[in-house]
């Protein structure tokens, strides 16, 4: 057992050093920051001699800002920035990319081509910007692409327990909504509320462009500021704030699905992108997912895992399972009991080196991808993180015992939502007397009140 503990604590350094070397590369090639007079932030790094070149704008409102009942505008309006298929092949004839992505938080464009190109590929980004196509055609066609693309998309059982809980822990919160909205949703969505998204947030002082590529300094400057200058400056930036959303029914929710097995979903608050325990929550994932297959051996061979999902605000802890519906009571009661048992007390130093080991190979594989300086550049402004920061590597294997269990205790005991998706007959047999519990769809029979007993007759007082 020591000799594998040790092997464990080698492997997690050697990670480590790799990381921090990463990181020293990374720093080696510090970027150079500018600012346009519309308020536009640049993150330039020059590369002399390559041939290719990244660009990525972030714009800093994302799905959070969908109005209400129109889940997917921005993400709608993500699609009409570049609506003409001509745009897509000319990235795709020079071996490149375009796409558009849009989360909660953020909406990002990336364009990926030939640094001979670079002027022709910001005119692009120019035209989208500055000139979006928001006709009455253009309008209808994107939309109803959308939908298309929404009906015509088989939905996992998984990503539907998924948006269940998150609906049923944040309610009408932004969080609750899917980030590409409902069919239903974004037919709702005219083409005046994609004008009103565009002049909200489609604004040169919310956004960040980084340039990563054979383009020098002054050549990028001169671009920019010819073809982004021009670019509309907000007045003011909508802020993030959203009224806080209710806790949520301890119910159980039992949702109809087909199959053999059926989807748990447990999850609780948890912490935003620019918490300082947002490295500890991944570890405390782990560990909550060790201690739950450890208590539920049958969970090792089945789809298990707990994960931490941040934002700009405060996200949701969520564990998941795939299992048989018999079985649930016991997975519910054992999910509860890991949980408990991490806020109560302290965890062995052989479990927290297993799931640092475990999140530190995961941000290496983060790290290795080509994306990753421009995503952490872009990071930094969207989630409003310090542009000094220690590695993540260095941040996981500081945590301590201490760290995690009083993390445990701040999100785990907190109000929990509980969805189970499967055969609802089984579900409900399985469930009953054992787990209180609501099925979706059903009105629940209405309490009779006990009878009132009859009072007791009173002897009239003589006089």
């Amino acid at each position: 057992m020591s000799f594998n503990r040790s092997k464990a604590r080698i492997a997690a350094f050697s990670l480590a050093v790799a990381l921090l070397m990463t990181a020293g590369q990374a720093s080696a090639q510090a970027p150079e920051r500018e600012q346009l007079l519309n308020g536009l932030r640049l993150v330039l790094l020059p590369k002399p001699g390559s041939q290719d070149v990244l660009i990525k704008l972030r714009i800093h409102s994302g799905a959070a800002f969908d109005l209400t009942g129109k889940s997917g505008q921005m993400t709608l309006l993500g699609d009409i920035l570049f609506p003409d298929r001509a745009t897509i092949e000319y990235f795709t004839e020079m071996n490149g990319r375009l796409d558009v992505a849009v989360n909660y938080d953020s909406l990002t464009v990336t364009m990926d081509g030939k640094a001979e190109e670079f002027e022709r590929m910001l005119d692009v980004l120019r035209n989208a910007l500055v000139s979006t196509q928001l006709t009455p055609d253009v309008v209808r066609r994107i939309r109803d692409a959308r939908v298309k693309i929404i009906r015509d998309t088989a939905i996992s059982p998984s990503i539907v327990a998924d948006r269940a809980v998150a609906a049923r822990l944040f309610a009408d919160f932004p969080y609750g909504r899917p980030v590409n909205g409902s069919a239903e949703d974004v037919l709702r969505v005219d083409r005046a509320d994609l004008m009103l998204a565009r002049d909200r947030f489609l604004n040169s002082n919310n956004a960040t462009l980084t340039l990563v590529g054979g383009v020098t300094k002054p050549r990028a400057l001169r671009a920019l500021r010819q073809l982004l200058g021009p670019w509309r400056k907000s007045e003011q930036v909508v802020p993030s704030t959203f009224r806080q959303p209710i806790p949520p029914d301890p119910k159980t929710l039992v949702i109809s699905g087909t199959g053999d097995t059926a989807e748990l979903r447990l999850a609780v608050r948890g912490v935003a992108r620019s918490d300082p325990d947002y490295y500890a929550a991944s570890v405390l994932a782990k560990l909550v997912q060790h201690r739950w297959e450890a208590l539920m051996p049958e969970l090792t061979k089945r789809p298990t895992f707990a994960r931490s999902e941040s934002h700009f605000l405060p996200g949701m802890f969520v564990l998941g399972a795939s299992v048989a519906p018999q079985s649930i009571p016991d997975v519910i009661a054992a999910a509860k009991k890991s949980m408990e048992s991490l806020a109560a007390g302290p965890v062995t130093l052989s479990e927290l080196d297993r799931a640092r080991n475990e999140v530190v190979t995961e941000l290496n594989t983060l790290l290795s991808k080509p994306d990753a300086l421009s995503d952490n550049w872009l990071d930094q402004d969207t989630y409003r993180l310090s542009d000094v920061q220690p590695s993540p590597a260095a941040v996981v294997n500081s945590i301590t015992p201490a760290d995690v269990q009083r993390l445990a205790a701040r999100l785990l005991t907190g109000p929990a939502a509980t969805v189970v998706l499967g055969d609802p007959q089984q579900l409900k047999t399985a469930l009953q007397a054992r787990v209180p519990f609501e099925v979706f769809g059903e009105i629940a029979p209405p309490v009779t009140p006990a009878p009132t007993p009859p009072k007791a007759a009173t002897r009239p007082t003589p006089e």
